[in-house]
């Protein structure tokens, strides 16, 4: 799947709910789905700043494509980076570098969240776009 049909398919997923309250539970149970970090990847390097919980981002390049685990110690947090996970890991550099992230905006979570959160989800993606760019980097080294 496209980077950008993922992100359709949690715009539909939100749209079943109309309530906030719901919208936050699904978040969390999204966090409850992020698959298990390895603990040799829970430290201080792999710690996003700018995140008011810890949030680790690992990244590792395999066959071209970019993979992210992570975890965070927050259960809101955990779901904010389960969503980035879904969407942008499995896809190139190139494709993760150039990707425009609309899902957050659309379903409203933007609006919603806390002010620290809202920093700590534009961290987020910061983050994972800087690993990206460090992989297309090295595509052009190695090519």
């Amino acid at each position: 799947m496209t980077i950008n049909e993922i992100q359709d398919e949690i715009i539909e997923e939100f749209e079943l709910f109309s309530d906030w309250m719901d919208k936050y539970e699904n978040i969390i149970e999204i966090g409850k789905e992020l698959p298990i970090i390895d603990p040799q990847y829970k430290i201080r390097e792999n710690l996003i700043k700018g995140c008011q919980s810890n949030v680790w981002l690992h990244p590792e390049y395999v066959n071209g494509k970019v993979v992210f685990t992570a975890d965070s110690d927050a259960i809101i947090t955990k779901g904010l980076i389960s969503m980035m996970v879904k969407v942008l890991s499995g896809h190139t550099p190139t494709e993760i570098v150039d990707a425009e992230l609309y899902f957050i905006d659309t379903i409203g979570l933007q609006s919603h969240l806390s002010p620290n959160r809202s920093n700590g989800l534009l961290s987020m993606l910061k983050q994972m776009k800087l690993y990206a760019a460090g992989f297309q980097l090295q595509e052009v080294k190695n090519s």
